[in-house]
């Protein structure tokens, strides 16, 4: 039986319009990206209506309104929690909705506080470091090369090329420069050298499963060290993807996928990035607990297309997996 569906979605065009910078809404959906979805749920038989951002929604369930689910993929606009607030307006008023709860979405963003989580579960994750001013920076005392990123941003947001520090000396600097532009901390990682792939899984609880490891390498044209927000927007010439199936990383990936989906609560869907160190161990990178879900160009649907599945089987699965949870 189809189910009305509340589509709450940060739209880049209704941001740009009122005066963001491309920088500030790199993480938002296209309209590509939400009519293919709304698309996809009208295949699947539900009724759909947009709601739009996460104002809207607050407005609507105050006056009294009310769906069967909300499909969440509201990302915020700012606050280290921004992406936990959808979820927690739904919880609030007692709305079913998709994917992770207000805890998981913050905890998920803040990328310190998940490797936090992940590591007290004895799961692999690269040494690191937080820093919010250049004295701090001093301080760092981790081996070369270095790593860095923001803090709390998602979409590689502030990830390239000169993310990748070779000297001590040079990493003052660049904190510096991060720090002014992002205007949060920075996270400081050991650099881990090797193979990058990113695991899908979608479901909930005991039901979880993988629905394919994806190699990310690079090309000629990429920015060779890290996915970075260059390489993923320009993908078709910068970055090559295949799944993995017999190769023996891709078992110990989906294990280290399914342990940090469960470790960090994540539910329904979510995309795991994973990356070896120089020995060949797969180590954390982070999770995304509200996955990119533009048919052609995000990772989890390009996943889905690799491993013949289609992008309306996609939604159906995080439909169906938040319909169970809440038994509509």
């Amino acid at each position: 039986m189809g189910l009305s569906v509340g589509l709450c979605c940060d739209l880049k065009e209704d941001y740009l319009e009122a005066g963001f910078a491309p920088d500030d809404v790199l993480e938002f959906d296209s309209e590509d990206t939400v009519a293919g979805l709304e698309s996809a749920l009208v295949e699947l038989g539900h009724g759909v209506e947009r709601i739009g951002r996460g104002r809207e929604l607050s407005r609507r369930l105050v006056g009294g309104e009310h769906w069967d689910l909300v499909f969440n993929i509201c990302e915020g606009v700012s606050g280290r929690s921004r992406e936990a607030q959808v979820p927690a307006l739904c919880e609030l008023f007692d709305q079913p909705y998709t994917f992770a709860d207000p805890l998981t979405c913050a905890v998920t963003l803040d990328k310190a506080v998940a490797k936090r989580i992940v590591r007290d579960h004895s799961l692999p994750t690269a040494p690191f470091a937080v820093v919010g001013s250049p004295e701090e920076a001093r301080a760092v005392d981790l081996p070369v090369p270095l790593f860095l990123k923001p803090l709390a941003e998602g979409s590689s947001k502030g990830v390239n090329q000169r993310s990748l520090v070779r000297r001590h000396e040079e990493l003052i600097a660049a904190c510096r420069a991060m720090l002014e532009q992002y205007r949060q901390p920075v996270l400081v990682e050991a650099f881990l050298s090797g193979r990058e792939v990113t695991v899908g899984v979608l479901g909930h609880g005991a039901t979880a499963r993988v629905l394919g490891v994806m190699e990310v390498s690079f090309t000629g044209k990429a920015e060779a060290a890290a996915y970075t927000a260059l390489n993923k927007e320009e993908y078709l010439e910068r970055v090559a993807y295949r799944l993995l199936a017999d190769d023996p990383l891709a078992e110990q990936a989906r294990e280290l996928a399914l342990a940090v989906f469960a470790a960090l609560g994540c539910r329904d869907g979510a995309r795991v990035d994973l990356r070896c160190d120089a020995a060949g161990i797969l180590h954390f990178l982070e999770v995304n607990p509200l996955p990119g879900l533009n048919h052609v160009r995000s990772d989890l649907p390009i996943m889905a297309r690799l491993a013949g599945v289609h992008y309306r089987e996609l939604i159906g699965a995080i439909v169906e997996s938040a319909r169970a949870r809440y038994g509509l």
